[in-house]
């Protein structure tokens, strides 16, 4: 077990026991929200063919230099219709958007420039070349347009369509449990008795797992006791992974740490970070597990930081177009920011663009246990260990999505 660990090399000792997952065929319509399996390559041109991209005239541009020249109407281009007759100089053919281009034409006219009379044309605006959409100058067949690791969104759903794919294959699920610990924890609705607080971190960690593309599974929180703890990190090494939240630290009652030291495996424990010092990290009866610290703030800190990426680099997502909880960012301070000795220093700001110009500042205390600075503020500086933020200096952020 190492002790006192780096970010990076919490991150890489963790990834020596990667989330295991398998893959699902979805149809396009249950696949919103999931994660491409392998990427997708186009099966089609795109557009399959020259067409227009506005309701008008194709028409031949040499013949429309001047305005109010007069055409000969020989057909009508529609989308999914026949194909239009060609033209010749001195003809034009009614086109609709996204009909094919007639053989011989090289511009449109829109409608709005012409007046039509029986079967001849006036135009009294300019052909317009930039009006024809090229055949595959979207994409070509055979070409690669969403990576494997791609979070489908509507676009990329939509795109995966255009491609021609009816079903894609997506990682599927796994499983992540989720577990409070504590005897002074109460579900949130119910009545507190003396000492008692509301249980608050799985609903947060619970929100956190689904939106990097695993499914929570959320428990009771546990009491302060061995016993119990030992039964139900049992009943949840059936999941993919566990995380714990509290139980963690240096105390007498600290269970977590206690069980995991004497009947688990731990990789690490403690990180040189500030907030969210005390994690763990190692396997129950072979699952992997995450024992978060208990303190709000400090809990989902080191999820955005160490499980998150974790999960990422388990899956295999995209960097960029995978889930993702933050962008890393460079801010200007707008005040003096202190960071920690011998700690990276996660200090809560809130980020806004002024002037092509990201701006950070802070808005609440900054202790661990207020969930308030959480949603005040929607970043976190990245000061290296030893080093304070001064005021006007451009410092690396995570800019929270």
């Amino acid at each position: 077990m190492e002790k006192g660990v780096a970010l990076g090399r919490a991150i890489e000792l963790a990834c020596k026991t990667p989330l295991s997952h398998s893959t699902e065929i979805l149809p396009l319509e249950k696949a919103r929200g999931r994660v491409l399996a392998h990427s997708l390559k186009s099966k089609v041109n795109d557009p399959r063919f020259d067409n227009s991209a506005m309701d008008g005239f194709a028409i031949i541009a040499s013949d429309c230099e001047s305005p109010g020249v007069k055409l000969t109407i020989v057909g009508t281009s529609q989308t999914g219709g026949k194909a239009p007759p060609p033209i010749i100089n001195g003809q034009a053919c009614r086109i609709m958007t996204g009909a094919p281009l007639p053989e011989g034409a090289d511009a449109i006219v829109m409608v709005e420039d012409t007046e039509v009379n029986n079967d001849q044309v006036t135009i009294n605006g300019p052909a317009r070349t930039g009006y024809i959409r090229k055949r595959a100058e979207n994409l070509s067949t055979g070409q690669e347009a969403l990576p494997a690791g791609t979070h489908l969104s509507s676009a990329s759903l939509a795109l995966a369509g255009t491609m021609g794919h009816g079903k894609v294959e997506v990682i599927k699920k796994p499983r992540i449990a989720i577990l409070s610990t504590g005897d002074e924890l109460v579900q949130p609705g119910t009545e507190l008795a003396s000492g008692q607080i509301y249980e608050s971190n799985s609903h947060a960690l619970a929100s956190l797992v689904e939106s990097m593309g695993c499914e929570a599974v959320r428990h009771e929180s546990a009491n302060d006791s061995m016993d119990e703890l030992r039964t139900t990190l049992d009943s949840l090494s059936t999941c993919d992974a566990i995380l714990t939240s509290g139980g963690v630290s240096m105390g007498e009652w600290d269970l977590v740490r206690k069980i995991m030291e004497e009947e688990g495996d731990i990789s690490f424990w403690r990180m040189k970070l500030r907030p969210g010092g005390p994690p763990l990290f190692g396997t129950w009866k072979g699952t992997p597990l995450f024992g978060l610290p208990g303190n709000p703030v400090s809990s989902l800190v080191v999820f955005h930081v160490l499980v998150a990426p974790w999960i990422a680099k388990s899956l295999g997502y995209h960097p960029e177009m995978g889930p993702r909880l933050n962008q890393k960012v460079s801010v200007k301070l707008e005040e003096n920011v202190s960071g920690a000795p011998e700690k990276l220093c996660l200090r809560r700001i809130r980020i806004r663009s002024d002037n092509g110009q990201l701006l950070a500042t802070t808005h609440t205390h900054q202790g661990s246990g207020n969930m308030h600075s959480m949603v005040a503020h929607n970043g976190l500086t990245l000061l290296p260990p030893d080093t304070d933020g001064k005021a006007g200096e451009v410092i690396d952020a995570l800019w929270i999505l």
